[in-house]
Protein backbone atom coordinates (compact mmCIF):
# COMPACT_ATOMS: atom_id res chain seq x y z
CA UNK A 1 0.00 0.00 0.00
CA UNK A 2 1.14 3.56 -0.64
CA UNK A 3 -1.09 6.04 1.22
CA UNK A 4 -3.13 5.95 4.43
CA UNK A 5 -5.37 8.56 6.02
CA UNK A 6 -5.25 9.13 9.78
CA UNK A 7 -8.44 10.76 11.05
CA UNK A 8 -7.68 12.72 14.22
CA UNK A 9 -10.65 13.27 16.54
CA UNK A 10 -10.06 13.55 20.29
CA UNK A 11 -6.44 12.41 20.01
CA UNK A 12 -4.68 15.61 18.93
CA UNK A 13 -1.08 14.60 19.59
CA UNK A 14 1.97 12.98 18.03
CA UNK A 15 3.30 11.11 21.08
CA UNK A 16 1.76 7.69 21.78
CA UNK A 17 -0.60 7.71 18.81
CA UNK A 18 -1.28 4.11 17.65
CA UNK A 19 -3.32 5.06 14.54
CA UNK A 20 -0.54 7.33 13.26
CA UNK A 21 2.17 4.78 14.05
CA UNK A 22 0.25 2.01 12.25
CA UNK A 23 -0.30 4.21 9.21
CA UNK A 24 3.37 5.22 9.06
CA UNK A 25 4.52 1.61 9.46
CA UNK A 26 2.28 0.40 6.64
CA UNK A 27 2.30 3.22 4.13
CA UNK A 28 4.78 5.28 2.18
CA UNK A 29 2.75 8.46 2.72
CA UNK A 30 0.13 9.51 5.27
CA UNK A 31 -2.56 12.19 5.28
CA UNK A 32 -3.13 13.49 8.85
CA UNK A 33 -6.72 14.75 8.69
CA UNK A 34 -9.00 16.66 11.02
CA UNK A 35 -12.60 17.40 10.04
CA UNK A 36 -14.43 20.27 11.68
CA UNK A 37 -17.65 18.35 12.11
CA UNK A 38 -20.78 20.36 11.36
CA UNK A 39 -22.88 17.81 13.28
CA UNK A 40 -21.01 18.67 16.49
CA UNK A 41 -21.77 22.34 15.97
CA UNK A 42 -25.43 21.60 15.20
CA UNK A 43 -25.74 19.62 18.44
CA UNK A 44 -24.61 22.62 20.49
CA UNK A 45 -21.37 21.00 21.61
CA UNK A 46 -19.05 23.44 19.84
CA UNK A 47 -19.04 26.13 22.51
CA UNK A 48 -16.55 29.04 22.60
CA UNK A 49 -14.19 27.73 25.30
CA UNK A 50 -13.73 24.37 23.65
CA UNK A 51 -13.50 25.88 20.17
CA UNK A 52 -10.64 28.10 21.38
CA UNK A 53 -8.80 25.22 23.04
CA UNK A 54 -9.38 23.07 19.95
CA UNK A 55 -7.93 25.80 17.74
CA UNK A 56 -4.79 25.86 19.89
CA UNK A 57 -4.55 22.06 19.65
CA UNK A 58 -4.90 21.98 15.86
CA UNK A 59 -2.34 24.71 15.32
CA UNK A 60 0.11 22.96 17.61
CA UNK A 61 -0.51 19.61 15.90
CA UNK A 62 0.07 21.21 12.50
CA UNK A 63 3.29 22.79 13.77
CA UNK A 64 4.51 19.45 15.12
CA UNK A 65 3.78 17.72 11.82
CA UNK A 66 5.56 20.46 9.86
CA UNK A 67 8.65 19.99 12.02
CA UNK A 68 8.60 16.40 10.77
CA UNK A 69 8.11 17.26 7.11
CA UNK A 70 4.34 16.91 7.09
CA UNK A 71 1.26 19.04 7.74
CA UNK A 72 -2.27 18.74 9.06
CA UNK A 73 -5.09 18.66 6.51
CA UNK A 74 -8.16 20.45 7.86
CA UNK A 75 -11.60 20.15 6.28
CA UNK A 76 -15.10 21.20 7.34
CA UNK A 77 -18.41 19.42 6.80
CA UNK A 78 -19.76 15.93 7.25
CA UNK A 79 -16.99 13.71 8.61
CA UNK A 80 -17.83 10.67 6.49
CA UNK A 81 -18.09 12.67 3.29
CA UNK A 82 -14.83 14.52 3.91
CA UNK A 83 -12.86 11.41 4.86
CA UNK A 84 -14.05 9.63 1.72
CA UNK A 85 -13.23 12.69 -0.37
CA UNK A 86 -9.69 12.93 1.03
CA UNK A 87 -9.15 9.18 0.66
CA UNK A 88 -10.14 9.44 -3.01
CA UNK A 89 -7.93 12.48 -3.61
CA UNK A 90 -4.95 10.73 -2.03
CA UNK A 91 -5.77 7.33 -3.58
CA UNK A 92 -5.53 5.92 -0.07
CA UNK A 93 -5.89 2.22 0.72
CA UNK A 94 -6.64 2.58 4.42
CA UNK A 95 -8.06 4.95 7.02
CA UNK A 96 -6.96 4.78 10.65
CA UNK A 97 -9.12 6.04 13.52
CA UNK A 98 -9.14 5.93 17.33
CA UNK A 99 -12.08 4.16 18.96
CA UNK A 100 -14.49 6.25 21.01
CA UNK A 101 -17.18 5.21 23.50
CA UNK A 102 -19.82 7.83 22.71
CA UNK A 103 -23.01 7.03 20.83
CA UNK A 104 -22.33 9.61 18.14
CA UNK A 105 -18.78 8.35 17.65
CA UNK A 106 -20.00 4.78 17.31
CA UNK A 107 -22.57 5.81 14.69
CA UNK A 108 -19.91 7.82 12.87
CA UNK A 109 -17.56 4.84 12.84
CA UNK A 110 -20.24 2.55 11.39
CA UNK A 111 -21.19 5.08 8.69
CA UNK A 112 -17.56 5.58 7.83
CA UNK A 113 -16.89 1.86 7.59
CA UNK A 114 -19.78 1.30 5.19
CA UNK A 115 -18.85 4.28 3.02
CA UNK A 116 -15.18 3.34 2.81
CA UNK A 117 -15.90 -0.32 2.08
CA UNK A 118 -18.05 0.78 -0.85
CA UNK A 119 -14.95 2.54 -2.21
CA UNK A 120 -12.63 -0.39 -1.51
CA UNK A 121 -10.88 1.35 1.40
CA UNK A 122 -10.30 -0.42 4.71
CA UNK A 123 -11.02 1.21 8.07
CA UNK A 124 -8.79 0.33 11.03
CA UNK A 125 -10.10 1.32 14.47
CA UNK A 126 -7.52 1.42 17.26
CA UNK A 127 -8.27 0.91 20.96
CA UNK A 128 -6.54 2.48 23.99
CA UNK A 129 -5.92 5.79 22.29
CA UNK A 130 -8.39 7.88 24.31
CA UNK A 131 -8.46 5.50 27.29
CA UNK A 132 -5.83 3.59 29.24
CA UNK A 133 -7.91 0.39 29.16
CA UNK A 134 -10.35 -0.40 26.37
CA UNK A 135 -14.00 0.03 27.54
CA UNK A 136 -14.80 -3.58 26.65
CA UNK A 137 -11.66 -5.13 28.13
CA UNK A 138 -12.92 -5.34 31.72
CA UNK A 139 -16.34 -6.91 32.30
CA UNK A 140 -17.90 -8.90 35.16
CA UNK A 141 -19.08 -12.44 34.60
CA UNK A 142 -22.76 -11.56 34.99
CA UNK A 143 -23.04 -8.31 33.00
CA UNK A 144 -21.75 -6.38 30.01
CA UNK A 145 -20.14 -3.70 32.22
CA UNK A 146 -19.30 -2.77 35.80
CA UNK A 147 -21.87 -0.47 37.40
CA UNK A 148 -19.79 0.16 40.54
CA UNK A 149 -16.32 1.67 40.46
CA UNK A 150 -14.50 -0.28 43.20
CA UNK A 151 -14.72 -3.76 41.62
CA UNK A 152 -14.03 -2.21 38.21
CA UNK A 153 -10.89 -0.56 39.56
CA UNK A 154 -9.66 -3.86 40.94
CA UNK A 155 -9.88 -5.50 37.53
CA UNK A 156 -8.65 -2.37 35.73
CA UNK A 157 -5.52 -2.26 37.90
CA UNK A 158 -4.56 -5.79 36.89
CA UNK A 159 -4.65 -5.05 33.16
CA UNK A 160 -1.33 -4.96 31.36
CA UNK A 161 -1.10 -1.67 29.50
CA UNK A 162 0.54 -1.48 26.12
CA UNK A 163 3.83 0.41 25.94
CA UNK A 164 3.62 4.11 25.12
CA UNK A 165 4.84 5.00 21.63
CA UNK A 166 7.35 7.70 20.79
CA UNK A 167 6.45 10.50 18.41
CA UNK A 168 7.40 9.87 14.76
CA UNK A 169 10.53 11.46 13.35
CA UNK A 170 9.17 11.94 9.82
CA UNK A 171 5.70 12.24 8.31
CA UNK A 172 5.42 12.34 4.52
CA UNK A 173 2.19 13.79 3.18
CA UNK A 174 1.24 13.48 -0.51
CA UNK A 175 1.14 16.66 -2.55
CA UNK A 176 -2.06 18.17 -3.83
CA UNK A 177 -4.37 17.49 -0.87
CA UNK A 178 -6.24 20.72 -0.21
CA UNK A 179 -6.63 22.05 3.31
CA UNK A 180 -8.22 24.90 5.17
CA UNK A 181 -6.09 27.04 7.43
CA UNK A 182 -6.17 25.61 10.97
CA UNK A 183 -8.61 27.70 13.05
CA UNK A 184 -7.50 30.33 15.54
CA UNK A 185 -9.01 31.44 18.81
CA UNK A 186 -8.62 35.04 17.61
CA UNK A 187 -12.02 36.51 16.91
CA UNK A 188 -13.95 34.04 19.08
CA UNK A 189 -16.30 35.78 21.50
CA UNK A 190 -17.70 34.58 24.81
CA UNK A 191 -14.45 33.05 26.07
CA UNK A 192 -13.70 32.72 29.74
CA UNK A 193 -11.16 35.46 30.61
CA UNK A 194 -8.54 33.07 31.99
CA UNK A 195 -9.09 30.15 29.64
CA UNK A 196 -6.02 27.89 29.52
CA UNK A 197 -3.98 27.38 26.36
CA UNK A 198 -4.31 24.13 24.44
CA UNK A 199 -2.01 21.94 22.38
CA UNK A 200 0.33 19.00 22.92
CA UNK A 201 3.31 21.25 23.60
CA UNK A 202 1.45 23.00 26.42
CA UNK A 203 0.07 19.71 27.72
CA UNK A 204 3.46 18.03 27.90
CA UNK A 205 4.99 21.04 29.63
CA UNK A 206 2.20 20.99 32.21
CA UNK A 207 2.63 17.23 32.65
CA UNK A 208 6.37 17.59 33.22
CA UNK A 209 5.81 20.26 35.86
CA UNK A 210 3.10 18.15 37.53
CA UNK A 211 5.31 15.07 37.75
CA UNK A 212 8.15 17.17 39.15
CA UNK A 213 6.30 19.15 41.81
CA UNK A 214 2.64 18.16 42.11
CA UNK A 215 1.94 14.47 42.03
CA UNK A 216 3.81 13.56 45.22
CA UNK A 217 1.36 15.54 47.40
CA UNK A 218 -1.74 14.75 45.33
CA UNK A 219 -3.33 12.29 47.78
CA UNK A 220 -3.14 14.79 50.64
CA UNK A 221 -3.95 17.97 48.72
CA UNK A 222 -6.25 17.15 45.78
CA UNK A 223 -9.34 18.37 47.70
CA UNK A 224 -7.64 21.57 48.89
CA UNK A 225 -9.73 24.23 47.16
CA UNK A 226 -7.42 27.16 47.86
CA UNK A 227 -4.26 25.14 47.20
CA UNK A 228 -5.29 24.34 43.62
CA UNK A 229 -3.23 21.16 43.87
CA UNK A 230 -4.89 19.12 41.12
CA UNK A 231 -3.07 18.42 37.85
CA UNK A 232 -5.33 20.54 35.60
CA UNK A 233 -4.64 17.99 32.88
CA UNK A 234 -8.31 17.19 32.21
CA UNK A 235 -8.62 19.50 29.17
CA UNK A 236 -5.58 17.82 27.62
CA UNK A 237 -7.06 14.39 28.26
CA UNK A 238 -10.37 15.51 26.76
CA UNK A 239 -8.76 16.73 23.53
CA UNK A 240 -6.19 13.94 23.55
CA UNK A 241 -3.09 16.12 23.59
CA UNK A 242 -1.91 13.76 26.32
CA UNK A 243 -2.19 9.98 26.28
CA UNK A 244 -3.91 8.28 29.24
CA UNK A 245 -1.73 5.22 28.69
CA UNK A 246 1.42 7.33 28.95
CA UNK A 247 0.05 9.16 32.02
CA UNK A 248 -0.57 5.88 33.86
CA UNK A 249 2.93 4.63 33.03
CA UNK A 250 4.57 7.89 34.15
CA UNK A 251 2.55 8.10 37.35
CA UNK A 252 3.33 4.52 38.30
CA UNK A 253 6.99 5.20 37.61
CA UNK A 254 6.82 8.20 39.96
CA UNK A 255 5.34 5.96 42.65
CA UNK A 256 3.98 6.81 46.08
CA UNK A 257 0.49 7.48 47.49
CA UNK A 258 0.04 10.62 45.38
CA UNK A 259 0.69 8.73 42.17
CA UNK A 260 -1.67 5.95 43.23
CA UNK A 261 -4.43 8.46 43.92
CA UNK A 262 -3.84 10.11 40.54
CA UNK A 263 -3.98 6.79 38.70
CA UNK A 264 -7.27 6.08 40.46
CA UNK A 265 -8.70 9.26 38.93
CA UNK A 266 -7.57 8.13 35.49
CA UNK A 267 -9.35 4.84 36.15
CA UNK A 268 -12.55 6.77 36.98
CA UNK A 269 -12.31 8.32 33.54
CA UNK A 270 -12.11 4.87 31.93
CA UNK A 271 -14.92 3.61 34.18
CA UNK A 272 -17.31 6.26 32.89
CA UNK A 273 -16.41 5.39 29.31
CA UNK A 274 -17.10 1.69 29.79
CA UNK A 275 -20.52 2.60 31.21
CA UNK A 276 -21.30 4.93 28.33
CA UNK A 277 -20.06 2.45 25.72
CA UNK A 278 -22.80 -0.04 26.60
CA UNK A 279 -25.38 2.42 27.96
CA UNK A 280 -25.14 5.37 25.55
CA UNK A 281 -28.56 6.62 26.65
CA UNK A 282 -27.02 7.49 30.03
CA UNK A 283 -25.82 10.71 28.42
CA UNK A 284 -29.38 12.00 28.81
CA UNK A 285 -31.44 9.34 30.64
CA UNK A 286 -31.25 8.37 34.32
CA UNK A 287 -28.86 5.44 34.52
CA UNK A 288 -30.26 3.73 37.58
CA UNK A 289 -32.87 5.32 39.86
CA UNK A 290 -35.43 7.50 38.09
CA UNK A 291 -36.57 10.84 39.47
CA UNK A 292 -39.90 12.12 38.19
CA UNK A 293 -40.39 14.91 40.70
CA UNK A 294 -37.59 17.34 39.89
CA UNK A 295 -38.49 20.94 40.63
CA UNK A 296 -38.75 23.71 38.08
CA UNK A 297 -37.08 26.63 39.83
CA UNK A 298 -35.82 29.04 37.16
CA UNK A 299 -34.92 31.86 39.57
CA UNK A 300 -32.93 29.54 41.82
CA UNK A 301 -31.20 27.94 38.83
CA UNK A 302 -30.22 31.39 37.56
CA UNK A 303 -28.83 32.31 40.98
CA UNK A 304 -26.83 29.07 40.92
CA UNK A 305 -25.48 29.80 37.42
CA UNK A 306 -24.46 33.34 38.41
CA UNK A 307 -22.86 32.33 41.72
CA UNK A 308 -25.41 34.22 43.82
CA UNK A 309 -26.91 31.44 45.93
CA UNK A 310 -25.82 32.93 49.28
CA UNK A 311 -23.59 29.92 49.96
CA UNK A 312 -20.06 31.26 49.43
CA UNK A 313 -18.25 28.07 48.47
CA UNK A 314 -20.92 27.20 45.89
CA UNK A 315 -20.79 30.72 44.48
CA UNK A 316 -16.99 30.72 44.38
CA UNK A 317 -16.90 27.51 42.36
CA UNK A 318 -19.54 28.73 39.91
CA UNK A 319 -17.63 31.95 39.35
CA UNK A 320 -14.40 30.05 38.84
CA UNK A 321 -16.18 28.04 36.14
CA UNK A 322 -17.27 31.16 34.29
CA UNK A 323 -13.88 32.88 34.66
CA UNK A 324 -11.59 29.97 33.77
CA UNK A 325 -13.76 27.50 31.87
CA UNK A 326 -12.64 25.02 34.50
CA UNK A 327 -13.60 24.16 38.06
CA UNK A 328 -11.82 22.40 40.91
CA UNK A 329 -13.08 18.82 41.26
CA UNK A 330 -14.30 19.35 44.84
CA UNK A 331 -16.16 22.42 43.58
CA UNK A 332 -17.83 20.30 40.90
CA UNK A 333 -19.10 17.90 43.53
CA UNK A 334 -20.39 20.68 45.77
CA UNK A 335 -22.13 22.70 43.07
CA UNK A 336 -23.74 19.61 41.55
CA UNK A 337 -24.96 18.37 44.93
CA UNK A 338 -26.38 21.81 45.72
CA UNK A 339 -28.34 21.96 42.47
CA UNK A 340 -29.66 18.42 42.45
CA UNK A 341 -30.12 17.67 46.14
CA UNK A 342 -30.52 21.01 47.91
CA UNK A 343 -32.50 22.76 45.17
CA UNK A 344 -33.79 19.44 43.81
CA UNK A 345 -33.36 20.45 40.17
CA UNK A 346 -32.86 17.96 37.34
CA UNK A 347 -29.20 17.02 36.86
CA UNK A 348 -29.53 17.60 33.11
CA UNK A 349 -29.96 21.34 33.75
CA UNK A 350 -26.61 21.48 35.54
CA UNK A 351 -24.87 19.14 33.11
CA UNK A 352 -25.87 21.37 30.19
CA UNK A 353 -24.54 24.48 31.93
CA UNK A 354 -21.25 22.77 32.64
CA UNK A 355 -20.98 21.66 29.01
CA UNK A 356 -21.58 25.23 27.92
CA UNK A 357 -18.49 26.44 29.79
CA UNK A 358 -16.09 23.62 30.66
CA UNK A 359 -13.07 23.40 28.40
CA UNK A 360 -12.83 19.74 29.47
CA UNK A 361 -16.56 19.24 28.87
CA UNK A 362 -16.75 15.55 28.12
CA UNK A 363 -19.99 13.63 27.63
CA UNK A 364 -18.87 10.52 29.51
CA UNK A 365 -17.30 12.26 32.50
CA UNK A 366 -19.64 15.23 32.71
CA UNK A 367 -22.94 13.42 32.33
CA UNK A 368 -22.08 10.36 34.39
CA UNK A 369 -20.46 12.37 37.17
CA UNK A 370 -23.57 14.55 37.34
CA UNK A 371 -25.66 11.39 37.59
CA UNK A 372 -23.36 10.05 40.31
CA UNK A 373 -23.88 13.19 42.39
CA UNK A 374 -27.61 13.38 41.66
CA UNK A 375 -28.21 9.85 42.91
CA UNK A 376 -29.42 8.55 39.54
CA UNK A 377 -26.12 7.04 38.48
CA UNK A 378 -23.44 4.69 39.79
CA UNK A 379 -23.09 6.01 43.36
CA UNK A 380 -23.78 3.21 45.83
CA UNK A 381 -24.98 5.85 48.35
CA UNK A 382 -27.50 7.78 46.25
CA UNK A 383 -28.98 9.57 49.28
CA UNK A 384 -25.76 11.32 50.30
CA UNK A 385 -26.10 15.11 50.39
CA UNK A 386 -23.00 17.30 50.58
CA UNK A 387 -23.43 20.13 53.08
CA UNK A 388 -21.70 23.14 51.47
CA UNK A 389 -20.87 24.77 54.82
CA UNK A 390 -19.35 21.64 56.31
CA UNK A 391 -17.47 20.94 53.10
CA UNK A 392 -16.20 24.51 52.88
CA UNK A 393 -14.83 24.42 56.42
CA UNK A 394 -13.09 21.15 55.66
CA UNK A 395 -11.62 21.94 52.23
CA UNK A 396 -11.22 25.73 52.46
CA UNK A 397 -10.68 26.14 56.21
CA UNK A 398 -9.40 29.72 56.12
CA UNK A 399 -11.73 30.83 53.34
CA UNK A 400 -8.98 31.71 50.86
CA UNK A 401 -10.75 30.08 47.91
CA UNK A 402 -14.00 31.88 48.67
CA UNK A 403 -12.33 35.28 49.03
CA UNK A 404 -10.49 34.75 45.73
CA UNK A 405 -13.71 34.29 43.77
CA UNK A 406 -16.29 36.20 45.81
CA UNK A 407 -14.77 39.67 46.25
CA UNK A 408 -17.87 40.89 48.11
CA UNK A 409 -16.61 38.80 51.02
CA UNK A 410 -12.93 39.75 50.74
CA UNK A 411 -12.96 41.61 54.06
CA UNK A 412 -14.52 38.76 56.04
CA UNK A 413 -11.61 37.04 57.71
CA UNK A 414 -11.08 33.38 58.49
CA UNK A 415 -13.73 30.65 58.36
CA UNK A 416 -16.52 33.14 59.14
CA UNK A 417 -16.59 33.83 55.41
CA UNK A 418 -18.42 30.54 54.89
CA UNK A 419 -21.45 31.70 56.94
CA UNK A 420 -21.89 35.42 56.27
CA UNK A 421 -25.50 35.28 57.50
CA UNK A 422 -24.09 34.81 61.02
CA UNK A 423 -22.10 38.06 60.98
CA UNK A 424 -23.19 40.89 63.31
CA UNK A 425 -25.93 43.08 61.88
CA UNK A 426 -23.86 46.07 60.73
CA UNK A 427 -21.13 43.91 59.18
CA UNK A 428 -23.71 41.80 57.41
CA UNK A 429 -25.62 44.80 56.09
CA UNK A 430 -22.45 46.23 54.56
CA UNK A 431 -21.98 43.21 52.30
CA UNK A 432 -23.26 43.26 48.73
CA UNK A 433 -24.00 39.57 49.01
CA UNK A 434 -27.34 37.72 48.95
CA UNK A 435 -29.03 35.81 51.73
CA UNK A 436 -29.12 32.02 51.22
CA UNK A 437 -31.77 31.15 48.63
CA UNK A 438 -32.76 28.01 50.57
CA UNK A 439 -32.31 26.59 54.05
CA UNK A 440 -30.08 23.51 53.91
CA UNK A 441 -32.33 21.46 56.17
CA UNK A 442 -35.35 22.34 54.04
CA UNK A 443 -33.54 21.32 50.86
CA UNK A 444 -32.34 18.03 52.31
CA UNK A 445 -35.81 17.12 53.55
CA UNK A 446 -37.35 17.95 50.16
CA UNK A 447 -34.78 15.75 48.40
CA UNK A 448 -35.39 12.80 50.71
CA UNK A 449 -39.15 13.14 50.27
CA UNK A 450 -38.68 13.14 46.52
CA UNK A 451 -36.54 10.01 46.69
CA UNK A 452 -39.32 8.19 48.53
CA UNK A 453 -42.10 9.30 46.19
Amino acid sequence: MNVSVVLFTSDLRLHDHPPLRAALDGSRQVVPLFVRDRAVAAAGFAVPNRLAFLADCLRDLDAGLRERGGRLVVRSGDVVEEVCRVAAEAEADEVHLAADAGAYAQRREERLRRALEAEGVRLHVHETVTTAVDPGAVTPASSDHFSVFTPYFGHWSRQRLRDALTAPRTVRVPDGIGSEEPPSRAGLSGLSPELASGGETEGRARLTAWLRSGIEAYEDRHDDLAGDATSRLSPHLHFGTLSPVELVHLARRAGGPGAEAFVRQLAWRDFNRQVLAVRPAAASVDYRARHDSWRSAPDEVEAWREGRTGYPVVDAAMRQLRHEGWMHNRGRLLTASFLTKTLYVDWRVGARHFLDLLVDGDVANNQLNWQWVAGTGTDTRPNRVLNPVTQAKRYDPEGEYVRRWVPELADVTGPAVHEPWKLPGLDRAALDYPEPIVELAEGRERFLRGRKS
